[in-house]
């Protein structure tokens, strides 16, 4: 079993959007998280049996969970033989088994950042089990994973970059979205297969194929979206991951490319979010990009009807023209109502660097959507500090859950919005 560290302490201020008062809850870091630049990248998941169960994760190493619906957390350090290296992914599968994927940094078992690690257990306190992990490739480096689980069978797939080396600008070198599944909750993984037909460079920048975002249909379906040197691009496999498209979809061009320069921050992307509606099969593609100046950042979203086949325009998710910067980007798809919630950072109504929190929703498949500023307060973060790549939100049957990092003179804190539809509903009456 691994070994854990935690303490039980948690913070709360109210939020105010549009004369609403949202809550916060401010989650507890880990003792042993000593490092500056713990409590980015955050990734939550609600239980689906048991709504009032979550879980969240963050760099390098912090696990965290709640069983009152979020108001408190306890934090613990998550440890592997393997090494806990970031890019935390949670989930919880329809069973209630919870999973914490995560990178490697194997310091007797190969190379840095050499496989994919997935650690679960059935309690939500944390007794998480001897790893599983996709097969390592030789010193080739894995990198920005994600994961998605069949709604039929419970299958887990799981999608990522893989650098043949990393920063290499040997033009022989080359990056590749990968593919791998497991059946049987997470105990073992299949061969990673190749999934994308045109690679990138080794450079993680705009000709890299970053972003791999997995998304599963009601039939099964599952369906694969990233960006690179082609722009957005799609593909989907029918079998189980077994074959797939023999071409990419073009979605649409990520224009100024996905590497992105926002004032303020160490670095920025607007890798996209694939997600697929439970509801009624239809998919979404949500990114941030430039196409407006390199001043004016925006989040925007595609949607398909026929399976990915055809893709709609790109739509403008954030409904301002101050034409400032919002990124960072997150969608999330209540599978009971089939809304969308999308979260990001946003400098609207701010100047210079201050950054305030938004939530975008939308009731009718992306063709409106109305914002809800979050954050109670700005904060101005600094480009000399780490912090992360990204937002997240969970939602279930109403209940919101946008996660987030602040960064307040130079110290950064991990925030979650405890938020209802009903309640977003009585603003909008």
């Amino acid at each position: 079993m691994m070994n854990l560290f935690f303490r039980g302490i948690c913070l709360s201020i109210p939020f105010f959007g549009f004369g609403q008062q949202f809550k916060a809850v401010q989650i507890p870091k880990p003792d042993s998280a000593t490092y500056s630049y713990a409590q980015v990248e955050p990734s939550i998941a609600i239980n689906p049996l048991k709504p009032k169960e979550m879980i969240a994760g963050t760099v390098m190493d912090d696990y965290y969970y709640s069983t009152n619906g979020g108001k408190k957390w306890k934090a613990q350090t998550l440890r592997s033989k393997y090494g806990v290296n970031g890019d935390p992914v949670m989930h919880i599968d329809q069973k209630g088994r919870y999973y914490y994927f995560h990178l490697a940094s194997p310091k007797t078992f190969g190379h840095h950042l050499d496989r994919i690690v997935c650690q679960s257990t059935n309690t939500i306190t944390g007794d998480f089990n001897e790893e599983s992990f996709t097969t390592p490739v030789g010193e080739k480096v894995q990198d920005k994973h994600w994961v998605a689980e069949h709604p039929l069978n419970g299958e887990l797939y799981l999608t990522w970059t893989q650098f043949d080396a990393y920063h290499s600008e040997n033009p022989e070198d080359s990056s590749q979205i990968m593919f791998a599944k497991s059946t049987d909750q997470g105990q073992s993984w299949s061969t990673p297969k190749r999934i994308s037909k045109r690679g990138g460079d080794c450079l993680d920048d705009d000709n890299t194929v970053e972003g791999a975002v997995p998304a599963v249909g009601p039939d099964g379906t599952i369906y694969v979206a990233w960006t690179g040197p082609n722009g957005l691009v799609f593909t989907k496999s029918t079998d189980g991951g077994e074959t797939w498209l023999e071409k990419e979809i073009d979605v649409a061009q990520q224009v100024e490319g996905w590497t992105l320069s926002i004032p303020g921050i160490y670095r920025a992307n607007g890798l996209p979010i694939l997600r697929c509606n439970p509801v009624n099969g239809e998919l979404y593609l949500n990114w941030a990009d430039q196409r407006n100046g390199t001043e004016d950042t925006d989040i925007w979203i595609s949607k398909s009807t026929d399976g990915g086949e055809t893709w709609s325009a790109p739509i403008k998710v954030n409904q301002d023209e101050s034409k400032r910067h919002q990124f960072f980007t997150w969608l999330s798809i209540d599978p009971i109502s089939g809304y969308l919630y999308v979260v990001y950072y946003d400098r609207r109504a701010t100047k210079g660097n201050a950054t305030d929190v938004y939530l975008s929703v939308s009731k009718d498949g992306a063709q409106s959507f109305t914002d809800y500023k979050i954050s109670s307060s700005s904060f101005t973060p600094d480009d000399k500090v780490f912090f992360g790549d990204y937002t997240n939100i969970a939602v279930y049957d109403g209940i919101i859950r946008p996660i987030w990092s602040r960064m307040d003179n130079n110290e950064i804190s991990l925030w979650v919005a405890l938020m209802k539809q009903k309640e977003l509903d009585k603003i909008n009456k």
